[in-house]
């Protein structure tokens, strides 16, 4: 059965929070399987006005330590502390992770009351979640920073009339697609029997803050959503790349080279108040580009062509 994977835009600013706007967090949830992406300063305030919760959280990962993309993660672990977490929370960084966090999250008087976990990943590297894949490589920025892919594992189709001429019963076809094989009242079933294909597994890639880079489009190639750094439109891009971000159209041009299927705009400026020139200027080169906005949640959907 095909998972639900759900994204959750908590917070689509940049550098500083402004009246309309909070700092970056991004939410995928996979299932019952919550993940956050950077938890900048309010994240677990925007949390409260999403449909989730800060408690429900399993990973969280962090693309770089600028202030803007982890300062929220002290108060937040504070909160889950007081509110009698129990399940571990996991921590995922670049190099500097350990010591950065660790140091962080040892700030002011408080108790600690659930386990917690603090991981440093490698770039090009592909980790193993269970439900799904997260793939890393090294983004172009001032200080180590690295991008995530979230991938869902590939899922084999069943043909229901292969499965009904064989006498399978209803209850045992995950059993069997999860397996291979599946011994049931004495009868072995295999999936090659009841198999219609391979579902490719979605794909969502998280930029972070990053340069325009050559290595995007090969990392995010037939992504079905890529949310990529347009910190400003194309008039600033010489001050904006010195910084190490990216304007929208420089992200339009690798999504189109990508051949993702949309693409979204986020880690906004604050000086930008008004994100439509943004927008305009990205579908000039990729017309699936949308706008992110605050609190904004969207489904990313099984390919009807699989």
């Amino acid at each position: 059965m095909a998972s639900n994977i759900r994204i959750i835009f908590y917070g689509t600013g940049g550098s500083w929070p402004t009246p309309i706007r909070a700092m970056p967090a991004v939410g995928i949830k996979i299932d019952d399987v919550l993940n956050l992406f950077d938890c900048g300063e309010g994240t677990q305030k925007q949390i409260m006005k999403s449909s989730t919760s800060f408690m429900e959280i399993d990973n969280i990962f962090i693309t770089h330590f600028h202030g803007d993309h982890f300062l929220g993660l002290l108060g937040m672990v504070q909160s889950m502390s007081f509110n009698n977490r129990s399940k571990q929370l996991n921590i995922f960084g670049p190099k500097g992770a350990i010591n950065i966090l660790s140091n962080a999250l040892n700030v002011g008087y408080y108790t600690l009351h659930f386990p917690l976990k603090i991981y440093e990943l490698e770039p090009d590297r592909t980790y193993d979640f269970g439900k799904f894949l997260i793939k890393t490589t090294l983004n172009d920025h001032p200080v180590p920073a690295l991008s995530y892919s979230l991938e869902e594992k590939d899922l084999i189709k069943i043909d229901p009339e292969k499965a009904k001429q064989k006498n399978i019963p209803s209850k045992i076809i995950e059993k069997i697609r999860e397996n291979g094989t599946y011994v049931y009242r004495g009868m072995e079933y295999r999936i090659q029997d009841i198999s219609a294909g391979v579902r490719r597994g979605r794909k969502i890639v998280y930029t972070g803050d990053t340069r325009p880079m050559d290595r995007m489009v090969e990392f995010a190639k037939n992504a079905d959503v890529l949310i990529h750094d347009t910190t400003t439109d194309s008039s600033f891009e010489p001050a904006v790349n010195e910084f190490g971000h990216s304007s929208s159209r420089q992200a339009a041009r690798i999504a189109k080279r990508a051949g993702v299927g949309r693409l979204y705009l986020y880690h906004y400026s604050p000086r930008i108040t008004d994100t439509k020139v943004l927008l305009e200027d990205a579908r000039t080169e990729f017309e699936n580009t949308y706008e992110s906005k605050d609190l904004m949640e969207l489904e990313v959907k099984v390919r009807h062509d699989e």
